[in-house]
């Protein structure tokens, strides 16, 4: 990652400098204007203090004001003299349109400057610029007395004229008999529109055109192309060129990717940086944690973990993996490479009996077949137990699923389950300090692994005895509904002992041979009077030589099903002095041969 990240900051470094590279050598003579509403201002004019001198033709700068005002400087020369000197005469006037295609400016603004006084001294063939208006021929000025009435092919000039004195412009088409005689003559003007001596009409504003000859490009505006002057060239010679990129789209766009990348780039820096910190605190942590997991682990005892460690394990308790009357199980990670189910107790069951029957059951225990109590927490009122995680949920899944069929795990593999599960209930039994007694022995408290090992869970109502105690003192009944010993209910059938596991084992050994539906099938045939007890009911078929799960595929099946079932029944015998010990349930489920009927259970049920 950290060679991606340099890569990305070279590139950008790249990006920038080049960026930054166009904005000084990008063309600088780009379409511009003065304000939003201005008229567009390109070749061969160009804009002072924005555009420089190169982007325009001599005599065509325009200027904005403070108020962006499009400005134009008009410039005439004068007449020449004697020592040939042309020194321009110059009015600052208003842009208001240009049209490039017919090579014209419309003008306003005119009388501010008194143009009138200074256009007698200039040569107007010298000029750039002509007025694109009719002129009819000029007009002489003269001046008169005030207070005359003069004819309608003359006019006042106000900017020329005073108090006592008019200045007026007659037509140069009349003959000089026609002027007044109180009026002494100024001069002649030529080729100049009326609306620069008289002004405009009442009310409206002095517009005007001028029109340029040179630059020429008119042929260029035809073919929808821009102007400019020729490179290397010294003359007035143009050359067309295609309309160029608005610059707002062009490198505005490349700027943006720019600050976008550098932003991001930024951004990057500090999640890396971040992530960084983080990932080395979380390592410190974890090798911390897991250092004290294998210190604790030799020690043979598990790891009591605060509140704020059990909700960082689950992640908040993200990952809900079930829910009982005792609490809920979240998934939790104590490290990248280990997985453990947390168990969250209710803080309103019992007064913690269920909390100390796990952790000084099988706190201090480890077995293949029992699973293994990682931690745990006792924080205020705030109990959780933290389990190793098993991937393939409990025994009642796969059995509820197999629907009579043993499951898709094949009937070999349902009886090494239980094997393994008898095998843990014996090592609790005699393989302990002190025996340990489960009273909850069924389907859904048998843990399956990734390679579908079971493991005896849920120690909540265990009990703790010495070996050599033959009974364990109980003030009231434990144990889920059908999986109960009989002398746990009454005691008329005997002491309560570890061999009240045995009668739970045997029920959950019918249970996985999977016969049920076929019991209810057959129960729902007689009379619904009669009650029929499917443990019963499976003695009978095995008596009469009937089959007894739904569907066996082959012989060896057969002969599986058979052996659970006759195990199953040798472990809920009535009398708990009848059933035999976990030792010899394991010899009757690795032995190659099929063990005997036992006696029937069911003979005093009624008594």
């Amino acid at each position: 990652m950290a060679h991606i990240l340099i890569h990305l900051f070279l590139h950008l470094i790249f990006l920038t400098l080049s960026v930054g590279q166009l904005v000084t050598t990008q063309d600088q003579c780009l379409p511009s204007r003065c304000g939003d509403f201005g008229p567009v201002i390109r070749f061969p004019f160009h804009l002072k203090n924005r555009q420089p001198s190169h982007c325009g033709y001599p005599g065509f700068e325009l200027s904005c004001t403070s108020n962006n005002v499009t400005q134009f400087k008009l410039q005439f020369p004068l007449q020449a003299s004697t020592k040939n000197i042309d020194i321009p005469v110059s009015a600052n006037v208003s842009v208001q349109e240009i049209n490039y295609k017919s090579q014209t400016i419309k003008l306003s603004d005119l009388n501010a400057s008194c143009l009138p006084r200074q256009i007698s001294k200039v040569n107007l063939s010298l000029s750039l610029f002509t007025f694109d208006q009719n002129t009819y021929g000029g007009f002489t000025l003269f001046n008169c007395s005030s207070n005359k009435t003069y004819s309608s092919s003359s006019g006042r000039i106000n900017c020329l004229s005073g108090l006592h004195y008019d200045v007026i412009a007659f037509r140069s088409y009349y003959s000089i008999s026609q002027f007044p005689s109180s009026c002494t003559m100024m001069y002649n003007i030529s080729d100049v529109p009326a609306e620069v001596l008289f002004g405009p009409p009442e009310f409206s504003q002095t517009q005007i055109y001028l029109h340029w000859s040179e630059p020429f490009c008119g042929n260029c505006e035809d073919v929808g192309k821009y102007c400019k002057l020729k490179s290397n060239s010294s003359g007035s010679e143009t050359e067309c060129v295609d309309i160029p990129e608005d610059p707002s789209k062009g490198l505005s766009k490349k700027v943006t990717v720019a600050i976008v990348l550098g932003s991001v780039f930024a951004f990057v820096l500090i999640v890396l940086a971040v992530y960084t910190i983080v990932k080395l605190k979380m390592k410190k942590e974890d090798q911390k944690r897991i250092e004290r997991f294998l210190e604790d682990y030799k020690a043979l005892r598990p790891t009591r973990y605060s509140y704020a460690d059990i909700k960082k394990i689950t992640e908040q308790f993200k990952y809900k993996l079930g829910q009982g009357g005792y609490g809920k199980v979240y998934k939790g990670q104590l490290s990248n490479e280990i997985l453990v189910a947390v168990k969250v107790l209710n803080n309103f069951k019992g007064e913690g009996e269920d909390f100390i029957n796990e952790v000084g059951s099988i706190g201090r225990i480890h077995h293949v077949n029992v699973v293994r109590l990682v931690g745990f927490c006792a924080d205020g009122y705030r109990r959780a137990l933290v389990y190793e995680y098993l991937s393939n949920d409990t025994l009642q899944k796969i059995i509820s699923s197999g629907n009579g069929r043993g499951s898709s795990l094949g009937w070999e593999k349902m009886q090494q389950i239980a094997v393994g599960i008898a095998k843990g209930i014996e090592y609790l039994h005699q393989g302990c300090n002190q025996r340990i007694v489960h009273f909850d022995i069924k389907p859904h408290n048998i843990l399956l692994d990734q390679d579908f090992n079971p493991k005896v869970a849920d120690f909540g109502l265990a009990k703790l005895c010495a070996k050599d105690q033959s009974a364990v003192s109980m003030t009231a009944a434990r144990g889920t509904i059908g999986y109960i010993a009989p002398e746990v209910f009454s005691r008329n059938y005997g002491d309560v002992s570890y061999r009240a596991d045995i009668y739970s084992f045997g029920m959950l050994l019918l249970d996985m041979i999977g016969g049920r539906k076929k019991f209810d099938d057959a129960a729902n045939e007689e009379n619904s009077s009669s009650q029929i007890y499917y443990p019963e009911w499976m003695f009978k078929q095995l008596e009469k030589g009937e089959e007894i799960a739904i569907q066996i595929e082959n012989e060896d099946d057969s002969s599986i099903i058979k052996k659970l079932a006759i195990v199953g029944l040798w472990c809920i015998q009535w009398y708990p002095a009848d059933r035999p010990s976990m030792k010899v349930v394991i010899q009757m489920l690795v032995g190659e041969s099929i063990p005997i009927m036992p006696p029937n259970p069911f003979g005093s049920m009624n008594s």
